[in-house]
């Protein structure tokens, strides 16, 4: 079942072009299930819109410069995950979306002698299995660091350095899209909301290439849950503290681990239907329409609020994308 509400329309003017200066200069729309309150704020008011107690779960994923060039061709590789079997999900892309003309068996040159050969297609022809021969790196991480850039689509106007695209939290490179939810967190704000008796608790969660045309339901991605962090939370709830995620990418993890395995891969959905068990709320951006997240935030916030918080964002001009307003939905 593809989300369909909050329904509207995404203007081009509410697209983010560019990363904010400074990074904690965006807007926070806050939403409360309890109340149905929705209300306008600064990124920056964060500590005071939590409670001594409350616990943030983090993901520690770095970012990837993980679009190469095709050789002698307009194309580009993006590079979404790693695979048990040592071939990775990759997508093809020209310059105005998808690349839908690939084959199986076709190979792709790459920089460095390297090259990438599709074996099968994976979703609906976008993603691919593919064999990497890394050609004078020595692993596909190095040939992404020697080779590669952040992916970057259209609504981003220009080219900015990979260090745009890590968040506070990124110790851990893995990502092929950068976790943006953490991104406005400077290590000020962190101060500020542990001096305010806000816990912060890490979790860790590579996510793969999530193309803007394409609302596909999420795949396997790796992730691991640090017993500490369960056993914090679990002592936070006791207490009566209140569980925030921030990102997707967190809830998917920490929902995994909850009554399952620690760490692997996991390809949990979160859907209304199936709700959420350890997270309490969400600090999240603002999802595309008919994006598989809205799902995931239907079940942490409930459709009416969720369809509010959208409406008071499209009203009050908030920015969309990675390098937009955040969106806080609280318990």
């Amino acid at each position: 079942m593809t989300a369909t509400l909050p329904a509207f329309q995404l203007p081009a003017r509410l697209e983010a072009h560019r990363p904010p200066e400074p990074r904690d200069g965006v807007r926070l729309l806050t939403g409360r299930r309890g109340t149905g309150e929705v209300s306008h704020h600064r990124f920056t008011d964060l500590p005071a819109l939590l409670r001594s107690g409350d616990v943030l779960v983090v993901n520690t994923s770095g970012t990837l410069p993980a679009a190469v060039p095709v050789a002698g061709s307009p194309l580009t590789v993006h590079f979404s995950t790693a695979t048990a079997d040592g071939s990775w999900l990759v997508e093809l892309r020209e310059a105005d979306g998808p690349y839908a003309a690939g084959t199986s068996g076709d190979t792709y040159a790459l920089a460095g002698g390297g090259t990438v050969t599709l074996r099968e297609a994976y979703s609906r022809g976008r993603l691919w299995v593919a064999d990497i021969d890394t050609g004078t790196a020595a692993t596909v991480t190095d040939l992404l660091y020697a080779h590669g850039s952040p992916i970057r689509y259209s609504y981003v106007t220009r080219p900015w350095p990979l260090s745009a695209y890590q968040t506070v939290f990124g110790v851990h490179p893995g990502s092929a899209e950068m976790p943006s939810a953490g991104r406005p967190f400077t290590h000020e704000l962190v101060t500020r909301l542990v001096t305010a008796g806000v816990l912060l608790v890490p979790v860790l969660l590579h996510t793969g290439v999530a193309s803007p045309e394409a609302h596909e339901r999420p795949y396997p991605e790796k992730f691991a849950v640090p017993a500490t962090t369960l056993r914090t939370i679990a002592r936070a709830r006791a207490d009566g503290g209140r569980v925030i995620a921030v990102g997707t990418t967190a809830v998917r993890a920490l929902e995994t681990a909850w009554n399952g395995p620690h760490s692997g891969w996991t390809d949990l959905v979160i859907t209304p239907e199936r709700g959420v068990r350890a997270v309490d709320g969400l600090l999240t951006g603002f999802h595309e329409p008919r994006a598989s997240h809205l799902d995931m935030l239907a079940a942490i916030a409930g459709t009416p609020l969720l369809q509010r918080c959208y409406d008071a964002a499209l009203e009050g001009g908030y920015r969309w994308h990675e390098f937009g307003d955040l969106n806080l939905l609280l318990p």
